[in-house]
């Protein structure tokens, strides 16, 4: 067998990460023999001179790796403590994007390159765990995400230990630590004081039991009590400045730690990885501002539940085709709205459920199938239910859900009015249901909160809408329907910041309008007035403070929305176009969702704190033993790095492209870790993964993967890191799409072969028949498209072709092809 240098880095690579991983740190028993004996010959191990220790210890271009691998440790450190406070939504995009920059990591000297190299069974399990967590935080799952997120990380761990000496493993350790003490700063900063503190004590548990302690502890006494008081003092305080000083103590105390450990050169890599870390803290910061996008998007989600919900209500009234009229405008609407991206990335699962069960909705509204409509709902309703979870989970998800229980507290006071008491006390029954399995955490949420508010909720009102709306008793059913909704809107203005319940607030008053817009189509025209009075005297009352966030956020767009309330009305009694003033009223309240939660970021002052926290980089650089050393090392490497610094301390506090700024830095500190061993001829170029890199030879593309893109190709979908892009694109039946590699390392485009419509063959790069063929395939190096190269495949089936990408799966780098005749 003819063996690769990577074949044989592979080989030496897993023995030694298995001893890495057994807590040996890539010695060998005998090498331990030896330094125990050698030990027992001396008085004392502090007469070895420190430039004995230092020849010991190799320094190369694999510290540079090493260092490079510990920022990304601590990134997943981030989202266990994002997770922890509640952000899964931000703990999902924070694991995507290490999965994303790892991907774009390649060259002889990039993280993914040299992680391959070192044991390609560690380097295979570490994206699993990846794409294990953020799926596991994007489905709301904190306790999954953070444990595999920690795998993930001593997946790392193993490498580091596999590739570097001890010394080198031993300061990195305790700069993980200085790095994770920052995270409880970064909580503290965001307002989140009770999680940060919580945090700082796990990692003070964390640090009693980790080898990291006995290192710091052997490399200064005095650094090593610093570092635990500074740590104590953080878990407990109870206010953000006490905690972010304490954070900024501790982690100080690892860095002059990593100088005793490890030679002049290691520990300056290894800062400037800490630096790096914090540079990406600060990008999350500036984006915790307020519930941010996120929010916005399951919000809009949110009305789409309550928009699809009035479908079943409008057949059974016998307006089936003003029902099919409305599910069809709701899936037009998404399709142009900014949380349809959102969904489909949060999980596409959810977005393509959604999907296809409002094609099914219109369908069974077209047809006046009540039954299959209602059907079709639960479907749309699911998987809506999913998309908010992934995008927010936790509290913010809960709030969400109380409001859109009031939007259906809403239509059954609306079918009382209207004389279907039978429907109403439908509708109560099945949110009576939900309400005790728990939904959305909605029932303990609420029973927590409040137990004079649960038992008014549920026993009171809610039991009682059903009670007198089967009864027949309409006064006293619309009562309760009102009841209901009123406790649920205190829960709300309880446990929600004001900008959460304005956003929520926003969906349930979008889900008015729509209300309104039904009754004047069942002729019910007056109640459909009294309905938008109603709306309107509510948010002239405060709203839970939507009126005067949305007044103070945006004055045009506040006095737009109350025009286009009054219109509805307007329409309503004076028979016009009900609907058509509901839809502008509606995309009224979306544009006001992210109004509020953007004022929200701005209030909170987040990017301005992100910018101080990176100013402060800034001056520990200047005064640090890594700066000199930068600057002599290599002054370009140096110039770029304060240059990159700069630029992202203006980007945070302009807020304009933060993310672009972001990866400058990154960049940059990554290089000048490489310059700082020596080694800045090794360091990966920038944007070197987006040019696509070179080919391996080793793997092949096989039948229809081409050189560049044909001229006569219809449509082109990118291939980048981790995505396809667009990730759904529309075509006709005999169009031609090439799939272009732009970006990261070799991908597949293989077919969902049970998701292709009837009549359609299998397709997948490399020419395989089925999709089991196309992963045995591609594990034997086939079907690969490589930088350069394309995929193209003729589409002549109508339907939607979904596919993935084999390696980059876990990382959600899927899509779809939707075919039209």
């Amino acid at each position: 067998m003819e063996y690769s240098r990577r074949r044989l880095l592979q080989t030496t690579g897993l023995a030694v990460a298995a001893a890495g991983l057994a807590g040996c740190n890539g010695r060998s028993s005998d090498e331990t023999t030896t330094a125990a004996e050698t030990d027992s010959e001396t008085e004392t191990a502090a007469e070895t001179t420190t430039e004995d220790a230092e020849s010991s210890v190799s320094v190369d271009a694999a510290v540079a790796v090493a260092a490079e691998w510990n920022a990304m440790r601590a990134r997943l450190y981030d989202t266990v403590a994002l997770a922890a406070a509640g952000r899964l939504g931000t703990a999902a995009r924070v694991t995507g994007d290490v999965f994303a920059r790892f991907e774009q990591s390649s060259g002889e000297w990039g993280a993914h390159e040299q992680l391959e190299a070192t044991n390609e069974q560690n380097y295979e399990t570490f994206e699993s765990h990846l794409g294990g967590a953020r799926e596991a935080y994007a489905a709301g799952d904190a306790e999954r995400g953070s444990d595999l997120a920690v795998q993930a990380a001593d997946n790392l761990l193993a490498a580091q230990r596999g590739r570097v000496d001890a010394a080198v493993v031993d300061a990195l350790e305790v700069l993980l630590f200085g790095a994770r003490a920052r995270d409880a700063g970064l909580l503290a900063a965001a307002g989140e004081v009770d999680a940060a503190a919580e945090l700082a004590n796990a990692v003070y548990e964390d640090f009693e039991d980790a080898p990291a302690h006995s290192s710091l502890e052997s490399a200064s006494g005095e650094l090593y009590e610093t570092f635990e008081a500074a740590v104590e003092g953080a878990a407990d305080a109870g206010d953000a400045e006490t905690i972010a000083a304490s954070a900024r103590t501790a982690a100080d105390a690892t860095v002059d730690a990593s100088y005793e450990l490890a030679p002049e050169a290691v520990a300056g890599a290894s800062h400037l990885a800490l630096m790096q870390a914090v540079g990406f803290d600060a990008e999350v910061l500036a984006g915790l501002g307020g519930p941010g996008d996120e929010f916005a998007h399951a919000a809009a989600l949110s009305l789409y539940r309550a928009r699809a919900a009035d479908v079943p209500r409008l057949v059974a009234a016998g307006e089936a085709d003003f029902a099919a009229t409305v599910a069809s405008d709701v899936f037009a609407h998404f399709e142009g709205a900014r949380a349809h991206e959102a969904l489909e990335e949060a999980d596409h699962d959810a977005y393509e459920g959604f999907e296809g069960g409002l094609e099914s909705l219109t369908e069974a509204a077209e047809s006046g199938d009540g039954a299959a409509a209602e059907e079709a709902v639960a479907t749309v309703d699911e998987n809506l239910l999913a998309g908010i979870s992934a995008l927010v989970g936790g509290e913010a998800a809960t709030v969400l859900e109380a409001a859109f229980f009031r939007a259906r507290l809403g239509d059954a006071r609306e079918l009382v009015a209207v004389g279907e008491t039978d429907r109403a006390a439908a509708v109560g029954e099945s949110l009576f249901a939900r309400f005790e399995e728990n939904e959305a955490n909605l029932h303990e949420s609420v029973e927590e909160e409040s137990e004079e508010l649960y038992h008014r909720f549920e026993e009171e009102h809610l039991a009682g809408l059903v009670e007198d709306a089967a009864a027949g008793n309409a006064d006293a059913a619309a009562a309760h329907a009102e009841g209901a909704m009123d406790a649920l809107f205190e829960f709300e203005a309880a446990v929600g910041a004001t900008a959460e319940v304005s956003a929520a607030e926003a969906a349930f008053f979008g889900a008015r309008g729509f209300d309104a817009a039904a009754l004047a189509q069942v002729g019910a025209s007056a109640r459909a007035g009294s309905v938008v009075q109603s709306t309107f005297a509510f948010f002239e009352s405060g709203a839970g403070g939507y009126h005067e966030t949305l007044e103070e956020a945006d004055h045009d767009l506040y006095e737009s929305f109350e025009g286009a309330l009054g219109s509805v009305r307007t329409a309503a009694e004076e028979g016009g176009d009900a609907y058509g003033a509901a839809k502008t009223y509606g995309q009224k309240a979306v544009d006001s969702m992210y109004a509020v939660v953007a004022t929200a970021a701005a209030d909170a002052g987040l990017g301005a704190a992100a910018s101080e926290r990176m100013t402060g980089v800034f001056q520990t650089f200047e005064e640090a033993r890594v700066h000199e050393a930068l600057e002599g090392a290599d002054r370009d490497a140096y110039e770029s790095f304060e240059a990159a610094l700069s630029d992202y301390v203006d980007a945070l506090a302009d807020g304009s492209e933060v993310d672009a700024a972001a990866e400058a830095y990154a960049t940059a500190t990554a290089r000048a870790q490489f310059a700082v061993v020596g080694e800045v001829g090794k360091a990966p170029e920038a944007g070197s993964s987006e040019d696509g890199g070179s080919a391996d030879a080793a793997l092949s593309g096989g039948p229809n993967v081409v050189e560049g893109v044909p001229e006569d190709a219809d449509h082109v979908v990118e291939m980048s890191a981790v995505a396809f892009e667009p990730a759904e694109l529309t075509v006709s039946a005999g169009d031609t799409v090439a799939f272009e590699h732009v970006g990261g390392e070799a991908h597949s485009v293989t077919a969902y072969g049970d998701e292709l419509p009837e009549g359609a063959a299998y397709w997948a790069s490399g020419g395989f028949e089925s999709r089991e063929a196309a992963e045995t395939g591609w594990s034997e190096g086939k079907g690969a498209v490589q930088s350069g190269q394309s995929y193209v495949h003729t589409f002549e089936t109508a339907g939607e072709h979904a596919y993935y990408c084999v390696p980059h799966e876990a990382a959600g780098m899927t899509g779809t092809i939707v075919v039209e005749e």
